[in-house]
């Protein structure tokens, strides 16, 4: 369905807001995905603090080129399809683990690449951060490791206080 002028100017300023305001994005075809399935992907985006974007390439280039973000000659080359931005607006790594997660379930969802610290990552990195835990079970992890030796040093010095 062609867009009005209007309708690319309201697409084009979303974009770049979103764009403006992310931590990470990635870039995922969904071609052959069916409807229901994308609905799902955005609510559980939704609820981690994501969003996604589907939206024509040649509007999602301008957006980027407003943005000033200028890594469209090199993400082109990985883009065949239909193109959808996953942007990660509270959390960083949020958007490659669900969108890995969803991959999995679903083979027509391919992951493309990304941004990430304001730098184009290819398919394989996006994979490396999406193996990476949640904050919460890294900050629990932390936590462990820190109680971890004083825990230890109380049983000796229980074990010292029973001889």
């Amino acid at each position: 369905m062609a867009l009005n002028k209007d309708q690319k100017k309201k697409q084009l300023e979303s974009l770049k807001e979103k764009i403006v305001n992310q931590k990470s994005i990635v870039f995922v075809d969904f071609s052959k995905v069916a409807s229901d399935k994308m609905f799902t992907l955005r609510k559980k985006l939704k609820e981690e603090g994501c969003n996604l974007k589907i939206g024509k390439k040649t509007l999602i280039r301008v957006a980027f080129g407003q943005a000033g973000i200028s890594f469209w000659n090199v993400m082109k080359k990985s883009i065949p399809g239909q193109l959808a931005l996953v942007f990660g607006i509270e959390d960083e790594i949020a958007p490659a683990r669900i969108s890995n997660q969803f991959s999995k379930d679903n083979e027509n969802f391919k992951i493309l690449g990304g941004i990430f610290e304001s730098r184009f990552i290819d398919r394989e990195k996006v994979l490396v951060l999406a193996n990476i835990p949640p904050r919460n079970e890294l900050l629990g992890r932390l936590v462990g490791s820190l109680a971890s030796p004083m825990a230890s040093f109380v049983r000796v010095l229980d074990k010292i206080a029973t001889k």
